[in-house]
């Protein structure tokens, strides 16, 4: 079967929801991306409409996004997109959710600092809160 792989560009819209399960970590978001287009007639940017799409990342992805994203941030999602059809107190819901292969600060807005997992594991102390969360 074939996956529609996506990236999209947008702004984090909801504070990442971790959770430690059976089965693993994961974590999820909502990401708003919104289309800017030029209006020749304004002579300026205008935006278009917003799109909404829940994040959902596991694993090492999900402890790495936790301690590295925040609302308002500026990312980069690239994932497999799954459309979610659902029906709630008699109305049908569309929902587009992305499962996320990887996550990254948007750098044509900002900067940012990486730091590998491990080192940062062991250049904490012993008993010191660790900057990534453990599992």
């Amino acid at each position: 079967m074939n996956e529609t792989m996506v990236t999209v560009v947008g702004n984090v819209a909801t504070k990442p929801d971790f959770r430690e399960t059976e089965r693993g970590a994961s974590v999820r978001f909502r990401l708003a991306s919104n289309v800017r287009r030029y209006d020749r007639e304004q002579g300026m940017w205008v935006d278009g409409t917003t799109s909404f799409y829940t994040v959902w990342a596991s694993r090492s992805l999900a402890h790495n996004l936790t301690a590295s994203v925040g609302v308002g941030e500026p990312v980069i999602v690239h994932g497999r997109l799954r459309v979610v059809e659902s029906e709630r107190e008699g109305q049908r819901w569309t929902h587009a959710t992305i499962d996320a292969a990887t996550v990254g600060h948007d750098l044509t807005r900002g900067t940012s600092a990486w730091v590998r997992v491990a080192a940062a594991r062991a250049e904490a102390p012993m008993g010191a809160a660790s900057p990534v969360p453990t599992g």
